[in-house]
């Protein structure tokens, strides 16, 4: 995927910082040493997160409505930021509110070299770090959003899907609406265009299986996400093919009995 959206610059912080002032409430500022929100606010602007402390309530209102806190947020939008919530979810959700401060501490060191505790980098697990990774990953974000509104899609409407990421066959979901059945590959874009880009695998896929093999496009990922689908994209679509030489270097042990 090529594509870059119009989002904050600072995007995954401010929402990594409006999931935990949703869900964790006061629990949260004090693992940052204030005791009140407005000052917590007025820290995040005084360390360049955000030009406004207006801003980062806002995407704590963004996320209220999905916890039940006792705030309404923004209600009136409906589920239509939800899918910020399952990214983090699925990412963090299983963290108490001292493990998912830890993960906000290590972002801000990471990319703003702002270092409140010493000891993030050694006491958070390895596990966490690498989910830590993914949150950029604009592919995971779109799959996330793609699993929990696939059935939108009247080509899918009813279907049953099974996750195929885990099997790196070229197709992300397999989608049986009887007696039917269809290959979708997730892409995600973070505006309203840009170009995609098929693995060897994805494109073989695509070739063999023609319109049982759809490609599943969801853009607008700054905003409000929406999905675009491309039956049989191979013939659908105009792809140059671009040869990349990767090395590759594995370890081999030595020669043992077992």
């Amino acid at each position: 995927m090529i594509g870059k959206g119009n989002k904050h610059e600072n995007y995954e912080i401010l929402n990594l910082l409006g999931y935990g002032l949703a869900k964790f409430n006061d629990s949260f500022i004090k693992q940052f040493g204030f005791n009140t929100k407005n000052s917590f606010y007025e820290y995040i602007v005084e360390i360049d997160i955000s030009k406004t402390t207006g801003t980062v309530k806002n995407r704590q209102d963004l996320f209220d409505p999905f916890f039940e806190n006792g705030r309404k947020g923004w209600w009136q939008k409906g589920n239509a930021y939800i899918h910020r919530k399952y990214l983090i979810d699925g990412l963090f959700g299983n963290l108490n509110v001292y493990e998912y401060s830890k993960v906000v501490k290590l972002y801000l060191n990471e990319y703003f070299n702002i270092e409140i505790d010493a000891e993030v980098k050694q006491t958070i697990s390895p596990i966490v770090k690498s989910r830590f990774k993914q949150l950029q990953i604009t592919g995971q974000e779109a799959e996330i959003y793609f699993l929990n509104n696939y059935n939108s899609i009247s080509l899918f409407e009813n279907g049953i899907i099974e996750d195929a990421r885990l099997f790196g066959d070229g197709y992300d979901f397999q989608i049986e609406v009887s007696p039917l059945y269809f290959l979708a590959e997730v892409k995600g874009i973070r505006s309203n265009s840009g170009s995609i880009r098929l693995t060897q695998k994805e494109f073989s896929k695509a070739k063999e299986y023609k319109n049982k093999f759809v490609l599943s496009i969801v853009y607008n990922l700054d905003d409000i996400p929406k999905i675009s689908i491309i039956e049989n994209p191979i013939k659908n679509l105009a792809f140059t093919k671009k040869e990349l030489v990767n090395k590759q270097i594995n370890y081999h042990s030595e020669f043992l009995k077992w």
